[in-house]
Parts: structure tokens; C-alpha cells; sequence
């Protein structure tokens, strides 16, 4: 099976364990669209834009303003932000220190590798070779986790 066949099988089964879970725990789509309104109205114009803005460490001058701006509202998700602690704290201040409580997304960029750097996807895609490819991919999912 190619590996695009191989991802959109994965994906059709996420999608349905996925919908499986919530008819089961009784959520349906009208309660969700409700939570989800009702959160929306809440937010101010500055608290939507920081749920769109994904950010990074070196955007700010130190971990203080970093802090500051999930408080506020300013960030809905950091990238390459690593290490359990850190991560545990700031998702500790999203939750409990910010107004809506709305965790943060934790993101990391691992397109090429994590701590063992492999060729672009392109570069990777140029060699023809998918069991080189694959082998990558589990590397860098193994030194990201």
C-alpha cells in the first residue's frame, strides 16, 4: 500500500473512532456548537487573534513577557517549545491564570528531523526511496517524543 494510501486510511479511521467517542460520551454536534458560541461571545477581538497566532520563544525578550501574553490572551499556541516543565508551567498559566482558561497548543516543527537533521520532504521525496524515508520519519518521531 503506498504511504498516501496508508495516510488517508489513518485519517479515515481517526475521523471514525473520533466520531464513535463523542456519540458514545453523548456529545453531538448541537452541544458542541453551542460550548463553542458560547466561548466566541465571550472573547474579546484581541483574545480571537491570539487563538490564531502561533508563536515562538525568540519572539520575546524574556520567559516573563512570554507568560505575560498567554495570560492575556495574546498566544493560542507556541512552536518548538520544549522540555515537560516548561511546557507543564505555561500550560498551567493558559488554564488557570488566563480568562477563558483556554490551554495553549503545543507545536513542534519536526519536518526534516528533531535532533538528527534529514534532507527537506522534497529532498527526501527526490531519492525514490520510501523505506529511507520512513526510517527518517521514525527517527524524528523517536528523538521528538
Amino acid at each position: 500500500m503506498s504511504l498516501i494510501k496508508q495516510s488517508l486510511a489513518f485519517l479515515l479511521v481517526l475521523i471514525s473512532l473520533t466520531v464513535i467517542s463523542c456519540t458514545r460520551a453523548g456529545i453531538n454536534k448541537s452541544d458542541t456548537d453551542k460550548r463553542t458560541d458560547a466561548l466566541l461571545s465571550r472573547m474579546t477581538l484581541d483574545e480571537k487573534i491570539g487563538q490564531m497566532s502561533q508563536l515562538d520563544r525568540g519572539f520575546f525578550a524574556d520567559e516573563e513577557q512570554l507568560k505575560q501574553a498567554v495570560r492575556e490572551g495574546r498566544c493560542g499556541s507556541l512552536l518548538n517549545y520544549l522540555g515537560v516543565e516548561d511546557v507543564n508551567g505555561i500550560q498551567k498559566i493558559a488554564v488557570e491564570e488566563s480568562r477563558l482558561g483556554i490551554p495553549i497548543i503545543i507545536g513542534r516543527d519536526v519536518i526534516h528531523g528533531f535532533r538528527t537533521v534529514f534532507p527537506i520532504p522534497l529532498g527526501m521525496a527526490a531519492s525514490w526511496n520510501p523505506e529511507i524515508v520512513r526510517e527518517a520519519f521514525r527517527i524524528s518521531a523517536f528523538e521528538a517524543s
